[in-house]
């Protein structure tokens, strides 16, 4: 008996290094799938959801269903070798129409992790038999000793198109970054969504406290090169080095009839949700105070501007632009980390990171790009950022870039920043608005109460500002802009506005930068 339970558990303890393939003899780095990415470049493009069994298709395999396969924890990659890190595998099926395939690497040598119906628990569902032992996972997770020693937790997840989320030190998931943004917000054709089709995970060593990965990605239009050295802490960093191809014209194949050749490119893209927040004048009947991941943008411009917008739920879709060379930074950011903010027992928005991009070398000349979208439901994202650069190479010319994501609460950004937004309207004129900003920070706290600094305020010419008052917020310090406007006489156009403090010639704030729309009610909220 103790022999067979011994083998038991030499066998359970395998079963992730029987899932691979042979290994073969390969140096796996950028330049590896680098190659891999130019070779694709040179054919059309062919989507892997053709290989995902019948079974396993969104009209097949239900969200409900879907939820019931699980992945066996025992069962997780280096579990028996007790390394730092340890890898879970995604089931493919449902809205996760591609399989991808995934590789583990060592210095010298690579192998397939195969798929393997025993790493899953299928519930009540009745469908293996239907599922060929050579389809590929949806996706992974990378769990490390991240809150509690000795404990594995969650720290990055990589699922579905070229998306992956990552968490710091005591967080929750909330937006979402990808590999590239194609046509995203183009009023004139659809958006392209490039995909990560193979992944390489290198094997790390008992001491290591980063870890490696590698992503091929693909779409119509282009192919892509991306490597990922994740570090895990209380802001979770990942340095991000990329080479993009774009494939020729004869070899973009539309995938339908509404298909045109890119005019957008996205780096660094990042998606998020906001449904209404402190700023917000349209309102979702609901019991909670705000809901959203993030609740405003911050951009870091060459000249050493610090631009804050907060987000909104626009009836219609707003594109906005921030052109500038060489950003120092961009990134979507959660600033309201109070319960009391949300009241919300099962979604914990006071605990979703910030994510901000700090791109490596020269950037050159482009805009970052805030894409607005109406939302009904927080399950919808609805904003996304991305930075377009105003060049790009011809087609088959590896296109090569660098930058850093980080993931955290308290990201130490900006000193002397914007607090809240709050808007509202007039109470004797409906037509006229007034816009409360709180600003606080070393800068402005320090000053006496007769020390007030002065605001620099500005609107575009469709509205014009009637009123502005400093004022010092004795109950939670820092100053309190009231700043009055009204919209001209038939206008019907985003009014943006800014507003920075002073004192004397010195800057002692960030931009505040809002776009203000008419306050409208979408056609499916009205009232019968």
């Amino acid at each position: 008996m103790f022999v067979r339970t011994l083998l038991l558990i030499l066998w359970v303890g395998m079963l992730p290094r029987l899932a691979s393939c042979q290994m073969e003899r390969a140096e796996v780095n950028l330049a590896y799938v680098s190659r891999l990415a130019q070779e694709r470049a040179t054919k059309p493009f062919q989507s892997p959801r053709a290989e995902l069994p019948e079974v396993l298709r969104q009209d097949e395999l239900n969200y409900d269903n879907y939820r019931k396969i699980r992945f066996r924890h025992d069962r997780a990659l280096w579990l028996s070798e007790k390394l730092p890190f340890r890898v879970e595998f995604f089931h493919p099926g449902y809205i996760y129409q591609e399989p991808v395939r995934i590789f583990e690497f060592t210095k010298t040598h690579v192998q397939r992790i195969r798929f393997v119906q025993d790493f899953f628990d299928y519930s009540d569902l009745n469908i293996q038999q239907q599922i060929p032992s050579d389809t590929g996972y949806a996706g992974f997770k990378i769990a490390y000793p991240l809150n509690t020693p000795g404990g594995f937790d969650e720290v990055a997840v990589f699922l579905g198109a070229s998306y992956f989320r990552m968490l710091g030190k005591d967080q929750r998931y909330g937006l979402s970054a990808r590999g590239l943004a194609l046509d995203c917000g183009q009023p004139d054709r659809p958006e392209q969504f490039p995909i990560f089709t193979d992944f390489w995970i290198g094997k790390p060593a008992l001491e290591d406290k980063a870890l490696t990965v590698f992503a091929l990605m693909d779409s119509p239009s282009c192919t892509g090169a991306f490597e990922f050295q994740i570090r895990p802490g209380s802001h979770t960093v990942a340095d991000v080095e990329a080479v993009l191809i774009f494939r020729e014209a004869q070899n973009i194949r539309p995938v339908d009839a509404a298909v045109k050749p890119v005019d957008s490119i996205g780096h660094g893209p990042l998606t998020s949700m906001f449904l209404f927040g402190e700023n917000s004048e349209r309102r979702v009947p609901d019991y909670r105070p705000e809901v959203h991941d993030s609740d405003g943008l911050l951009i870091h411009f060459e000249n050493g501007e610090v631009v804050w917008r907060p987000l909104d739920n626009p009836v219609k879709i707003r594109h906005s632009l921030f052109a500038t060379q060489n950003p120092r930074g961009f990134g979507l950011l959660q600033r309201d980390h109070e319960f009391s903010n949300y009241e919300d027992m099962f979604n914990l928005y006071q605990k979703v990171p910030s994510v901000w991009i700090r791109p490596k070398g020269d950037w050159g000349e482009g805009a970052v790009h805030l894409v607005e979208l109406n939302a009904k439901y927080e399950g919808f994202d609805n904003v996304v950022v991305f930075w377009e650069p105003k060049l790009r190479p011809p087609p088959l010319t590896p296109w090569t870039f660098g930058y850093q994501i980080l993931w955290g609460r308290e990201l130490g950004l900006s000193a002397n920043r914007v607090q809240s937004t709050r808007v509202g309207p007039e109470s004797h004129d409906s037509r006229r608005r007034q816009i409360h900003i709180d600003f606080a920070g070393p800068l402005l706290d320090s000053a006496g109460e007769n020390e007030a600094p002065l605001a620099v305020v500005s609107c575009t010419p469709n509205a014009r500002i009637y009123e502005t008052q400093v004022l010092r917020n004795s109950f939670s310090g820092g100053w309190r802009v009231l700043l009055k406007f009204e919209p001209l006489e038939g206008n019907q156009e985003p009014v943006d506005l800014r507003c920075t403090l002073k004192r004397g010639e010195a800057v002692v704030s960030e931009t505040w930068a809002y776009l203000w729309s008419i306050p409208q009610v979408p056609e499916g909220e009205r009232p019968h």
